[in-house]
């Protein structure tokens, strides 16, 4: 089953769902801010992703700008760092199967349903 990893707060996530609810399949919506991602499921996600973590990361939080920018992170603390902050993980994500993407622009959400 196709899976959104959604924040309704987000115009791009908005209109990633909007995309999953007009192509009629079957899809779970996750909000992620509600219902925090493990450390393990990050990594799942970003191996299906085929990225570095820190290409999950939203470089223009305020929280990363004011804690992790300019520090020299491991990819486990970058993983850590989206755990304690899910507002730092992109969205939206969507998973089909063995393919995902961030749907950044929410286009690309077409390339995998």
């Amino acid at each position: 089953m196709i899976k959104i990893y959604h924040n309704n707060r987000c115009s791009k996530s908005r209109c990633g769902l909007e995309i999953l609810e007009k192509s009629g399949k079957e899809f779970e919506v996750v909000k992620y801010l509600d219902n925090i991602l493990s450390a393990k499921e990050l990594k799942d996600i970003i191996k299906l992703l085929g990225i570095k973590p820190i290409q999950l990361v939203r470089k223009n939080e305020a929280i990363w700008k004011d804690n992790y920018k300019n520090k020299d992170l491991s990819d486990a603390d970058i993983i850590k760092a989206m755990v304690e902050n899910p507002k730092l993980i992109e969205r939206p994500i969507i998973i089909n199967g063995n393919k995902a993407v961030i749907g950044r622009p929410p286009e690309l959400i077409l390339d995998i349903i």
